[in-house]
């Protein structure tokens, strides 16, 4: 009995740090994109990834709505712990799921990949971003963004725009 009850307690600890750490992410992408100025309502899907191996969480976020999408896709943001909120590391636009995180790593920071398609690109392809010390590439379509070659090892952390949430109330 004492166990079931360490565990209860352990799941409510999790669920309310995952929860707390939600709300500063919605937060801190309310201020950073400022009020909706559409009628369209903007959402987005995250995931949590430690992705420099310093045992915290970046965070991807793939944000949905007609300021922050075109023709080509919609924009990713990779964001860093700071403090009780964040930071921006980059800002890559006209991306598509499904977006991965590859087993492969450059100055440190696994490699990403984000479908490239539509506004002139036909057929889609998977593009590869790598971090280069700052930041990972703001355009997947054009170099140093590059064409990933065949199915490296990874993982989808956003691999479709079911589940996305509402930014704004």
């Amino acid at each position: 009995m004492f166990l079931s009850l360490l565990t209860a307690s352990n799941t409510a600890i999790t669920q309310t740090v995952s929860g707390s750490r939600d709300a500063s992410l919605k937060k801190f992408l309310q201020k950073t994109l400022g009020p909706p100025t559409t009628d369209n309502p903007t959402k987005y899907l995250s995931a949590f990834v430690d992705l420099n191996s310093d045992g915290r969480q970046e965070v991807i976020v793939y944000l949905l709505g007609s300021d922050l999408c075109g023709s080509g896709g919609c924009t990713l943001f990779v964001l860093a712990p700071a403090g009780p909120s964040f930071k921006v590391i980059t800002e890559t636009t006209i991306t598509h799921p499904p977006i991965r995180v590859l087993a492969t790593k450059t100055n440190g920071w696994n490699d990403l990949s984000v479908r490239v398609q539509g506004g002139g690109i036909q057929p889609g392809y998977d593009a590869k971003l790598s971090f280069n010390g700052k930041k990972y590439p703001g355009n997947p379509s054009v170099p140093p963004a590059r064409k990933l070659q065949g199915n490296p090892a990874g993982e989808s952390v956003i691999s479709s725009l079911e589940n996305a949430t509402s930014l704004y109330p």
